[in-house]
């Protein structure tokens, strides 16, 4: 069955359009009306630079990866027409070492929505319809408010980031670069039990998002002296680098106490100048974080019930605007304005 789309394209740096596209669904996988998508830094750096790091835009590509919609069919009989799915992007080979040990995150063969990793590149969520594996397809309750629903992609790698750094019950935990993951992180540790939360930016506007996603402390590091929490080797029993600056990574080690443990997610290039022995002397446990495993049903399942009922702290003031898609290249030039934008959400069905 031949289906009719329209799709977000970019075909390179700030090249991107609205393109008529035709798919097929022949009874395989999930057929899904896409309704809603948040725009994460990945698609703005296609946008602005053509390409991720390494990963160069070589042809015409549909971006986005944090996407839900409504099932239109489905080879399964457990996904019925119309039933609510939030869609999981990752879709990993299955029998990698990685795969067959449950770190589907590092699969060597990962096929990811809106990735110029590979070629022919992997066309993400932001179109009208896609055919998924069912699989990736993770109901959730039709009340459930939508724009809630659409967080679940960056929230699946802050509660990632989280179980990175262990059992968080008690701990004094540090956060440098409170965007939009950075702020999920925040709530993340606080439901994961930490009893202290100080958080780093040089942005007001993002320590106000902190403070309201759960924050204790909030420290501006061009005016605010953080010499208190490096006494005696360090304060904060675990750090999350979430900003990928060289000196943010600095100020991890430092205020971390010695035989802590330091997540880093925010992602960039070589560091020259890093402390080694600062690493070294105080023992600190140095972890990566990347993407997620079953962290994105556990994402959903907290936006959709536990996280909400329990009072816990909401995604929605992170939200910062929502565009209609046909108004992609706008809702990219917003997002791109840190000074405004926080999360930004595509509109691709209107649903009651």
């Amino acid at each position: 069955m031949q289906v009719k789309t329209q799709s977000c394209v970019v075909a390179g740096k700030k090249t991107v359009a609205i393109t008529d596209q035709n798919i097929e669904w022949n009874n395989k996988g999930t057929l899904v009306q896409i309704t809603r998508g948040g725009i994460c830094g990945s698609d703005l750096h296609y946008y602005q630079e053509g390409k991720v790091g390494n990963f160069t835009v070589k042809a015409p590509m549909i971006l986005g990866h944090e996407v839900i919609g409504k099932v239109v069919h489905s080879d399964s009989k457990e996904l019925h027409e119309g039933q609510s799915v939030a869609i999981n992007p990752s879709k990993p080979c299955g029998h990698c070492k990685y795969c067959l040990q449950h770190e589907e995150n590092q699969c060597t063969e990962m096929r990811f929505f809106g990735s110029a990793m590979y070629f022919p590149h992997v066309d993400g969520g932001f179109t009208r319809f896609k055919t998924v594996d069912t699989a990736q397809c993770i109901p959730y309750p039709q009340h459930a408010d939508e724009k809630v629903m659409a967080f679940a992609e960056p929230l699946a790698v802050a509660i990632h980031a989280a179980h990175e750094a262990g059992d968080l019950q008690g701990k004094r935990v540090f956060i440098s670069g409170v965007g939009p993951i950075g702020c999920l992180i925040v709530s993340a540790v606080k439901t994961l039990g930490a009893a202290e939360i100080v958080c780093a930016d040089i942005s007001p506007r993002s320590l106000s998002l902190a403070q309201q996603m759960g924050a204790d402390t909030l420290i501006n590091p061009q005016q605010d002296s953080l010499d208190e929490w490096k006494k005696e080797k360090g304060y904060f029993d675990v750090s999350f680098e979430v900003s990928g600056h060289p000196s943010s990574i600095t100020t991890c080690l430092e205020v971390t106490r010695a035989k802590g443990v330091m997540v880093q997610v925010g992602m960039g290039g070589a560091v020259p100048d890093f402390p080694m022995m600062m690493l070294i002397g105080k023992e600190i446990a140095l972890k990566g974080s990347f993407r997620f495993t079953t962290e994105f049903n556990t994402a959903v399942s907290w936006l959709a019930s536990t996280w909400l009922a329990n009072n816990l702290t909401d995604p929605l003031p992170l939200l910062s605007a929502e565009y209609p898609f046909t108004e992609l290249e706008q809702a990219l030039i917003f997002a791109g304005d840190k000074t405004q934008a926080a999360k930004v959400q595509l509109v691709f069905a209107e649903t009651k």
